[in-house]
């Protein structure tokens, strides 16, 4: 009775914290973060609501009389975190040092609830410079720099704190944080917290190893799993998808090599130097919902627009979505840019709607009101040439680009005389039908680049990559195969689990495999592609995270697969659904310069493992989708009649227990190495934001799973493969609510 009731009084304050965590996300997004900051994170009461769930935890240990190595390590390793949290809670202190060039500062700012403070530095500093480091021929950022010096009596020291780069004195640390307007003056971010960041950091480096300890302790459950007999059994089968489109004329462009080789030509866009290519096809999927028009090529779409424009105003290439505007003004699916522009009907005829939403109206209609104007502005400064910024220009060191018709400055190489000479040349080839001309003006424009631009041109590996990456669409392809391959393979191989003493074929054994290769290969090659391109690792957006999460997805498949071929149905079927999420939702594929508080390589790790934690998970709850399915299946073939001893049941659930504990270990450790690069950048391990609070519950729901002796409800197969796949909506919350819903720091993956 003493053992059922601490066990339940457990349970509860555990679901009380992580419900509690849940919920001030939520009233955080209604109320601000100041109040869950005071009122929930910061208050006393949820303090003392982790501290009775250790003691809770303590004392259940003791009861169980627990004396694995292993299982006590993990344990206290959540304790010391703990105890790391309360001394930050209890010692530290932060505020912002203001900085102005040539001045001297003694003091700081300091919020005391709802108060700004001023207090003593122990030292004072005094501002050399401030540096703003720009990538080549780009107006995006690489870094923040504030050159200082610190004056401690007698002592001086010469300091730089950067973005990832922090300066540390008598225990008080340093970031850039923001800077000022007039760039005379900078903000660094303060923290001292000598007591929490050596305990926190100890609890980090016990729970790293405790995790490993998980999963190569040959007396622990993980390695036990690995040696059970099911794991031997399984199959799958193969299918190969094949499509073809169809292509048809419309109006004066260019011939296709041409439009290609001025698409060769590089351009300053979004940030950074790229083929022309790039926009054109970013040009034409804007106005049009795909690369190409017509059988045009996104190029000749591109010089349709630049040298043909009052003709192609009247082709119907901008794509009106099914919608409110479209339905409230009887538009057809496609429409001209001159539709728009009718004299008879008083000129713009969007133009008083736009008015409208510029004045804050901001339902359907007006939004979508928006994105027409957008994409007619859009073509507005296309065939007036000011977005085409085609031409290098060096001043000293740095070196800018400019389109022709922009004023040059008084000292830069190169004129606008020349850059107008050899656009009107082109224009002049093109417009006559003298393509020979047109394409050996290119060949000029390509020259003044290559002897303008310094070192701001890309490589030609970066610039071949990218070629090839505007040619392939990975995304789209790789979905389509995917989810076709994985849903085929699982019919097939749900009906041998249903028909006993079924036997299957080799061959089809041996292609599916051999698809997975090839897929994971070819995902391979794009996100090698987008590495090259962008010239960092591609998980530092949403598109690129998801784009890695399939191909984790597909590789922990492929070698699951070994002992588990049906892992690669799943494999297929998850990585299929993940691919088209990246290709139908909001999520951004552009590559661009990342910005400089996320080019740090302990960002590659803690996304890369923690995407990996997800892969896993997410392959949990396929092999929880598909073990009840198979239950209520053979419930309804055997007449209501079913039972927990059913092997396949058994079997995924071996399986899925597989999965989850290298993924527990991964997520934990992407946690706390999070938390080390928030420490080195924002100055605070932990900051209760929505993405880091819903990690930790994400991991304490899933921690439920492997404490099967205390729940030993959690043995029966069924009851698990329900648990698991309910608790797959936490990824999904952590994944895409705290991004679209939530918000916070981390709303940009």
């Amino acid at each position: 009775m003493r053992n059922k009731s601490s066990k339940n009084i457990l349970i509860a304050l555990y679901l009380l914290v992580t419900a509690s965590m849940g919920l001030a996300t939520i009233l955080e997004k209604s109320f601000g973060s100041d109040f869950a900051s005071n009122y929930i994170y910061g208050a006393p009461w949820f303090c003392i609501l982790w501290m009775a769930l250790s003691v809770a935890a303590i004392r259940w240990i003791i009861i169980r009389r627990m004396r694995h190595f292993g299982t006590l390590l993990i344990h206290l390793s959540f304790g010391v975190i703990l105890i790391g949290a309360f001394l930050s809670y209890v010692t530290s202190f932060r505020g912002i040092v203001h900085l102005r060039e040539g001045e001297i500062t003694t003091s700081y700012l300091a919020q005391k609830g709802d108060e700004i403070v001023e207090k003593p530095l122990p030292f004072s500093i005094k501002m050399e410079r401030f540096e703003v480091s720009y990538h080549k021929g780009t107006t995006s950022v690489a870094d923040y720099t504030t050159m200082f010096t610190v004056c401690d009596g007698t002592h001086s020291e010469h300091a730089a704190v950067s973005m990832n780069n922090i300066f540390s004195y008598k225990g008080i640390r340093l970031y850039q944080s923001s800077f000022d307007e007039d760039m005379k003056g900078s903000i660094l971010a303060l923290n001292c917290d000598s007591w929490g960041i050596p305990v926190t950091y100890t609890g980090y480096f016990l729970l790293f190893v405790s995790l490993i300890i998980m999963l190569i302790d040959p007396r622990g459950s993980f390695r036990k799993l690995l040696a059970h007999p099911l794991l031997r059994r399984g199959t799958a089968v193969a299918v190969l998808l094949l499509s073809a489109t169809a292509v048809c004329r419309a109006t004066t462009v260019p011939p296709n090599d041409v439009a290609a080789h001025f698409g060769k030509l590089h351009m300053l866009y979004k940030g950074r130097i790229c083929p022309v290519q790039t926009f054109a096809i970013d040009f034409t999927k804007k106005l049009y919902g795909k690369s190409s028009y017509k059988g045009y090529s996104a190029e000749q779409v591109l010089m349709g627009f630049l040298f043909h424009g009052n003709e192609w105003s009247g082709e119907q290439i901008i794509k009106v979505k099914n919608g409110a505007l479209r339905q409230q003004l009887q538009l057809p699916e496609y429409c001209s840019p001159g539709f728009f522009f009718n004299a008879s009907m008083g000129g713009y005829i969007l133009g008083p709607y736009v008015n409208e939403y510029q004045s804050g109206q901001n339902d359907a209609f007006h939004r979508d009101v928006n994105d027409i104007d957008d994409r007619l502005m859009l073509i507005m400064e296309v065939r007036h040439g000011n977005i085409m910024k085609l031409f290098p220009c060096a001043t000293g060191n740095a070196v800018s680009w400019f389109s022709a018709g922009e004023k040059m400055p008084p000292a830069a190489s190169g004129n606008s005389t020349e850059m107008s000479s050899l656009l009107a040349q082109l224009k002049a080839g093109i417009t006559t039908g003298n393509y020979g001309d047109a394409d050996a003006a290119i060949s000029a424009i390509a020259r003044y680049q290559a002897e303008h631009a310094g070192g701001s041109l890309p490589s030609p590996l970066r610039t071949k990559a990218e070629h090839l990456y505007n040619h392939i669409p990975f995304a789209t392809l790789l979905f389509m195969f995917n989810i076709t391959m994985g849903l085929l393979s699982l019919f097939v191989e749900m009906r041998l689990m249903m028909r006993r003493n079924a036997r299957r074929n080799i061959a089809v054994s041996w292609m599916v495999p051999g698809m997975m290769v090839l897929s994971v290969a070819t995902l391979s090659l794009c996100l090698a592609l987008r590495w090259i391109i962008g010239g960092t690792i591609p998980m530092s957006n949403g598109y690129e995270t998801m784009l890695f999460v399939a191909w984790s997805i597909m590789l922990l498949s492929l070698i699951a697969s070994a002992r588990f071929p049906i892992s690669l149905s799943f494999g297929f079927i998850m990585s299929g659904f993940c691919l088209l999420v990246s290709h139908i939702s909001q999520m951004n594929p552009d590559i661009s310069h990342v910005v400089p508080v996320l080019n740090s390589p302990l960002l590659a790790i803690h996304v890369s493992v923690i995407m990996i934690s997800f892969a896993l998970l997410s392959l949990t709850f396929i092999c929880g989708i598909t073990a009840l399915a198979l239950h209520f299946v053979s419930r309804f073939r055997d007449g209501g009649r079913t039972s927990d001893s059913n092997e396949h049941l058994v079997l995924l659930h071996v399986l899925s227990r597989l999965f989850l504990f290298p993924a527990l270990t991964c997520l934990g450790i992407g946690i706390f190495v999070g938390a080390i690069w928030a420490n080195i950048s924002w100055g605070q391990y932990w900051g209760w934001d929505p993405k880091e609070v819903w990690a930790l519950i994400t991991f304490m729901l899933y921690a439920i799973a492997v404490h099967s002796d205390t729940l030993p409800i959690l043995k029966r197969p069924l009851c698990y493969h329900t648990f698991i796949t309910i608790v797959f909506l936490a990824v999904i919350m952590t994944y895409f609510g705290v991004n679209y819903i939530l918000g916070g720091m981390h709303s940009y993956a």
